[in-house]
């Protein structure tokens, strides 16, 4: 990335998270509460991810499962999701993917707040920080990056998004191979335009009610 994107987009992740931090404030005070009173355990889950050029970081998200859930079934997803196992349901004569049922674990709270992608809210602080921006690929825990194909780690060419280019065209409904095809693509054309459509489409998908990306 040249120095003046560079620059740029750090000026824009800036400019939107001030812009929005007095209502994610408001909000996230509210969802803070909710989640205490709903289970027993931390409000926020914070988890190592790694992000630019292999520098591990921790993302914070509002905890959204039952304290000393069983991560197995997600671990197994993930597995033959990046290896490119078939993973899924077929639906309409198409392979669709999805993740793993994890009902039982989620709390009542969670479960809302998956819904509507509020978990992630605490990121912005990811971003203020510089560990992450508004826009890039989404960042995976090391055990993920450890079943990357040598191309696959060209994503991590660039500062993980809270959304990106492959979230807003397929979410879950879309191959391992194909999303790092999205980032990359994102990567090689960069532009504060690409950035602001790219978060315009995913506030339409939020208010939409279509879910976490």
């Amino acid at each position: 990335m040249g120095t003046h994107r560079g620059a740029a987009k750090r000026i824009l992740d800036w400019a939107f998270c001030l812009a929005a931090l007095p209502f994610a404030a408001v909000i996230g005070a509210a969802v803070a509460l909710a989640v205490r009173l709903d289970s027993p355990g931390p409000v926020l889950y914070r988890q190592p991810r790694v992000g630019r050029n292999g520098r591990l970081f921790r993302i914070c998200k509002f905890r959204t499962m039952q304290e000393g859930s069983d991560d197995r079934a997600q671990r197994a997803f993930m597995k033959a999701y990046i290896q490119g196992c078939a993973v899924g349901k077929p639906l309409g004569g198409e392979r669709v993917l999805y993740k793993p049922d994890q009902d039982e674990h989620l709390t009542r709270v969670g479960r809302i707040l998956r819904r509507t992608s509020l978990d992630e809210l605490p990121q912005i602080v990811n971003v203020l920080k510089g560990d992450m921006s508004l826009v890039g690929p989404r960042p995976h825990v090391p055990w993920e990056v450890e079943e990357y194909q040598p191309w696959h780690r060209r994503r991590l060419d660039a500062l993980p998004g809270i959304t990106g280019l492959a979230q807003v065209h397929g979410r879950s409904g879309i191959s391992f191979d194909r999303m790092v095809e999205y980032d990359l693509d994102y990567i090689e054309n960069l532009s504060l335009g690409l950035d602001l459509r790219i978060l315009g489409r995913t506030l339409v998908s939020w208010a939409r009610g279509e879910g976490a990306a």
